[in-house]
């Protein structure tokens, strides 16, 4: 009697509705829980962190785990096996080195669009109004590396001004470009708007009619080789429902 009991008990535990509860699964009730990882360009840093905590809220026994860092840099990893449901680039370039290779596993979704400003020390000390003055020799400026979207979109906003800047550093991420202004290692970084109002603390953005020549497009997509790749795509549903917006819209940055 003791093991029939057990067995019913078992079989109920089971169930004939598909329902998991997620012990072990990774994949709680509707298939969208678990944990969810997702590789983020650094400038979405803030927002996406936000996001996650309100997904999480959202979806009962789902954890969010972010690595945040510069999209070309995320590119490489994940082509190179590192595991990741979700990919989130500042650019569709590196979103494209990707799916090119066969590893998006849908079709990548344009979510918001981004812009440069000039970030200085908080009152602008060296009185920057422009690009032109970053052209000045006495000036210290800090860029990011081509390879990366925000030194994309510099070089497009340098060339279309027609000036020519010598940065002293050429960074990895906007984050790490940002971190220079902020401890006045720099007078001037070129960054996005996102960042520069995530930081006004401790930084001023200048504006300059150049940057809109090079907004950034931000594509996300579930990947192809996902372990939950259901709750990869429960994730980019949130972060493209009215919810997801009003965050992302709150940090700055443009509907695409």
């Amino acid at each position: 009697m003791a093991l029939a009991a057990a067995l019913a008990l078992g079989a109920a535990g089971c169930g004939d509705d598909g329902t998991d509860t997620g012990a072990g699964s990774g994949a709680p009730s509707g298939g969208t829980g678990g944990a969810v990882t997702v590789f983020a360009a650094a400038s979405l840093t803030e927002s996406f962190t936000a996001l996650g905590k309100q997904f999480e809220q959202a979806h009962p026994g789902t954890t969010v785990t972010f690595n945040f860092a510069g999209s070309s840099a995320l590119a490489t990893q994940i082509n190179e096996g590192a595991p990741a449901d979700v990919f989130a680039s500042a650019a569709p370039k590196n979103m494209a080195a990707v799916t090119d290779a066969g590893n998006g596993g849908g079709t990548p979704v344009t979510f918001v669009k981004n812009q440069l400003v000039i970030a200085t020390a908080k009152g602008n000390p060296k009185g920057i109004t422009g690009l032109a003055a970053l052209a000045k020799p006495d000036l210290k400026v800090a860029l990011c590396a081509e390879a990366v979207p925000c030194g994309a979109a510099a070089r497009t906003a340098v060339e279309a001004a027609g000036v020519k800047i010598t940065p002293v550093t050429l960074e990895q991420d906007v984050k790490a470009a940002l971190s220079k202004v902020k401890l006045g290692e720099v007078d001037a970084a070129l960054v996005y708007r996102t960042d520069a109002k995530a930081a006004a603390a401790d930084v001023d953005a200048v504006e300059f009619p150049e940057s809109a020549k090079a907004i950034n497009e931000y594509p996300i997509v579930v990947l192809k080789n996902a372990k939950n790749a259901a709750g990869g795509q429960a994730f980019i549903d949130y972060v493209l429902s009215p919810d997801g917006a009003k965050v992302l819209t709150e940090a700055g940055f443009q509907a695409p």
